[in-house]
């Protein structure tokens, strides 16, 4: 059984999952691979992992580094969780290249890419941190506003503000 949480974040609503004891996931509503790897039997509740989870969230959209992560365990292969494990050593405000990540790992940035993709916990697992050799925002399954407006937030100390714009699409940060 896994269990299910509502977050209203400035950039959008989320999703969190929870084994009952760590998050398991925490998605930006219709990103790819929502709420993959969630078991189909699942209910909403209230859980401290997600009391803890709201709070570090809040701290981050503040812009503030949140000083104690909520407990993860992410599903997936071995060599996703080792390239998680990775992203989670990237520095708040800083950012490192597909190639550099792939070379500390011993790996093609392409398989780095494809794990960096299928990384189920967003923002706490700062997989939003990782970008093109050339320094582009490439490929963010939250979609590349919200992983330019995070970076933003974490170089900058802005504050998230969700904007409506004529085409619904764009994420500004004030």
């Amino acid at each position: 059984m896994d269990y299910l949480h509502r977050y209203a974040s400035p950039l959008g609503p989320m999703l969190l999952g929870s084994d009952g004891n760590a998050l398991v996931g925490l998605w930006f509503e219709g990103q790819k691979n929502y709420a993959a790897g969630l078991n189909p039997e699942r209910k909403e509740a209230p859980l401290p992992v997600f009391d803890l989870a709201d709070r570090w969230l809040d701290e981050y959209f503040i812009g503030r580094m949140p000083e104690c992560t909520p407990p993860l365990r992410p599903r997936g292969t071995l060599f996703c969780q080792g390239v998680w494990r990775a992203l989670l050593r990237i520095p708040w405000g800083q950012t490192v290249s597909y190639g550099i990540l792939a070379a500390q790992l011993r790996t093609s940035p392409r398989a780095v890419g494809a794990a960096v993709g299928r990384n189920p916990i967003s923002v706490i697992i700062p997989c939003h941190r990782v970008i093109g050799t050339d320094g582009s925002l490439t490929g963010y399954a939250g979609g590349i506003d919200r992983k330019a407006a995070l970076l933003a937030l974490e170089q900058r100390g802005d504050v998230c503000v969700m904007k409506e714009p004529p085409n619904g699409r764009s994420i500004t940060v004030r």
